[in-house]
């Protein structure tokens, strides 16, 4: 399952939430793709957020963490928006 994801680091709480709105703008996204919030606490630094991320889906989702596969994605101030790929 292909998902999107807008990203927040830096949260003081760290939450997943499916939400809905149009999709953000990524070319080849597929408008039925599940968009999902997802607030880390960790920094963009050194992948740690990208980690934390992967991280908080593989537990919502509940599935191992290498099943959650980042396919493409962009960075922007105090976050990031991308498209996820889970493999149940």
């Amino acid at each position: 399952m292909k998902i999107v994801v807008k990203a927040k680091t830096g949260s003081k709480v760290e939450k997943v939430e499916r939400i809905t709105e149009e999709p953000l703008g990524l070319p080849g996204l597929v408008r039925e793709s599940p968009i999902y919030k997802v607030l880390v606490k960790d920094a963009p630094v050194d992948g740690k957020a990208n980690r934390a991320i992967i991280k908080a889906l593989s537990k919502y989702f509940d599935v191992p963490q290498g099943r959650v596969n980042l396919i493409k994605g962009e960075s922007y101030k105090g976050g990031m928006k991308g498209v996820l790929k889970i493999e149940n």
